[in-house]
Order: C-alpha cells, then structure tokens, then sequence
C-alpha cells in the first residue's frame, strides 16, 4: 500500500519503489529466458550415427522414387511400387556422408561459387552414383548409363547443394546428458519432461516426412528378408510402394501425438500404450488398403495367409507391428531432441525485443 501510493511518499520514494518492482518483475521475467539460453547453448550438430541414418533413409527414398516413376511411366502401374535395398542402404549412407564433406569444402569456391555447386560438387555426385550402381558389376560387363539417367543424377546433385545438405547443416541436437534430470521419485508430468527436450522440435512437416522415409525403410527391409528366406535371393532386394510414404508417414505422425499425450500426460507405461498402438495401427492400414484397393492400387495382399480379413490385415504380421511400435517410441524421443537453428535464432531475437521493449518502457 505504501509503494503504490506517490502521493503520500512524494516522488523520490516512490520512484525507487515502482523501480524495484519492475527490476523485479524484468528479472523474473527474464530467468526462463536465461534456462532458454542455457538450452541453447546446449544445441549442437547432429552427432554422425544419426547423420548416418537419415542418410541411408535418404538414399533409400530417392531408390523407391526413381524406380517407382520409370515403372509407372513403362507399365503405368498405380501400385507405384519401387525397389531398394540393405546394400544400398548402407553405400547412401557412406556416399551421402562423402558428399557431405566435399559439400563443407565449397569455401574453396568462394570467388567462384557457380563452379563448385554446377560443375564440381555434379561431377562428384554423378560418378559416386554410377560408382554404386556399377559396384555388382565389376567383375562382370559394367552398366553404360544413359543421358537420362545423367540428367536426372545432375538434377539431384542441384538438389543436394541448394536444399539438402543446407537443410541438414541447420538441424542440431539436444543430448540427453545435457538435460536437467528431475528427481526420479516424482511422476513425469506433461511441463517437467517437456523441459529436458529443446524449446521448439522439428515442423510437423518434417517430422512427417522422416517418419514417411524410415517406412520406406522398414519395408525395403522386411522384404528383403523375405525373399533372402522364402526364395533365397541373396541380392537382398526389397520394394515398397510410393503409397506407403503417406500411409506410414501420417500413421507415425499419429502415433507419436498418442505417445506424448498417453506417456508425458497420463503417465501411461509401455505395456498399457501398446494395445492403443496396434488397434490404430490395423486400422489405419486396414482404411488405406479398401481406399487403394478401389484404384487397383493397393500394393498388398494377405489372402493367402492365416488369420487375414479381406486380404488387407492380418494377425500374422502382430509381431512385426508390436517391434515397430516400441521402436517408434525411442524415434520420437530422438526427433524430439532435435531443432531446427532458425527457430533457436528467432525465439532469441524475439525475447531480446521483449526485454528490450520493457526496458524503454521503464524508461518512459
């Protein structure tokens, strides 16, 4: 009562208490900004086991994305079904972390920028392409490769400098060590867990499209092992479909929204989400297989198996789904403790025009 009345203490002692109480408030104010730079300065690039993976998952789509158009564009086939493989899984991932490298080398194009991304980095990344494609081969007649193919392999190297080595060059990484750990005693609520993970995590979008990228993944290598078991195909060759980009891609995405609701709401344990999980999940394939199916364009079919229902589900596959969806909880955590630097910059420039805004209002 004392502070807030100028009237009685004159100006002079009011001014210094209306002063400490927006020194006050100010600071408060700031200390969740201090925890943010904290958290900030935690960030770091994304460590290469992780490189590594996105980019076999990379490598692996465009395969699937390749081989499925010049498929539909032969045999105009709505199943717009593609082809891959472990092997090439692993030589992406080696290629695209060379690639890498030389891409962190263009300084030493910096007066001669159009060299290095139309003429260098190109001719690198079309003879590390037609490297892969001829490994099998070497002992054997080597593959020729045709002017569409070199033009598609040079419109690819233009997407690799100008959209995805610098999309990947912005991401960085929130360990798990660097997180304040809570008491261990206490229930994990929605707002504690939240503050181990980065102020702001990958777009949905993006998110959409790794999780669209790892089911290319998973059925490139679910049917490779069927076929090295069932027909011994020792060439490890599995397909999928451009269909099941979208179908894994907003199944994940769903999953992964009842993930944080169900265990950082809830509370809920691993063995209580799971039946939550598999319901969805039968689901979810089972309403993409009828609609796909009109189109002549579902791309499976289960008639010939045990405990199916109208060839789109069946029961058999249970534990395939089961492993998938427990992996799908430690792929959440890890795209969560991932961010995006834009974001970091711009929360910080934005909390820099808040203060400083407050500033000159208590100027005023």
């Amino acid at each position: 009562m004392i502070m807030t009345s100028p009237g009685r203490d004159g100006p002079h002692g009011s001014g210094d208490a209306i002063g400490s109480l927006k020194t006050a408030r100010i600071s408060g104010q700031e200390e969740p900004s201090g925890e943010r730079e904290v958290a900030a300065d935690s960030l770091r690039e994304l460590p290469r086991w992780l490189r590594l993976y996105f980019y076999g998952m990379h490598g692996v789509t465009l395969d699937i994305m390749l081989s499925s158009l010049q498929r539909l564009l032969q045999y105009r086939d709505p199943k717009l079904v593609g082809f891959s493989s472990p092997y090439l899984c692993i030589m992406h991932s080696l290629t695209h972390f060379a690639l890498e490298k030389i891409y962190s080398r263009k300084r030493c194009f910096r007066g001669r920028p159009v060299v290095f991304h139309l003429v260098f980095y190109p001719s690198v990344y079309i003879g590390l392409q037609i490297l892969i494609g001829n490994i099998n081969t070497l002992t054997e007649q080597v593959k020729m490769v045709s002017g569409t193919q070199l033009a598609v392999h040079y419109i690819l190297a233009l997407y690799f400098t100008q959209v995805f080595h610098r999309g990947m060059s912005k991401l960085q990484y929130h360990p798990a060590s660097s997180c304040p750990a809570g008491p261990s005693r206490k229930p994990v609520t929605e707002e504690s867990a939240h503050a181990r993970l980065p102020l702001h995590g990958l777009p949905g979008f993006v998110r959409f499209l790794f999780y669209g990228m790892q089911g290319f993944l998973d059925e490139v290598l679910f049917t490779a092992v069927f076929n090295l078991v069932e027909k011994s195909d020792r060439t490890l060759s599995g397909h999928t479909s451009l269909w099941s980009f979208l179908m894994y891609g907003s199944c994940s995405f769903v999953v992964e929204k009842l993930y944080l609701h169900l265990h950082f709401s809830r509370g809920w344990g691993t063995l209580r989400r799971l039946p939550i999980y598999i319901c969805f999940i039968y689901a979810w394939e089972f309403c993409w297989g009828l609609v796909l199916r009109q189109f002549d364009a579902c791309s499976w079919d289960y008639s010939h198996y045990p405990h199916n229902f109208m060839g789109l589900i069946t029961l058999l596959y249970l534990p395939g789904w089961v492993c998938l969806s427990l992996y799908q909880d430690v792929l959440s955590n890890v795209l969560l403790r991932i961010t995006c630097r834009k974001y970091v910059n711009e929360i910080s420039d934005d909390e820099n025009r808040e203060v400083n805004g407050k500033l000159e209002k208590k100027r005023l």
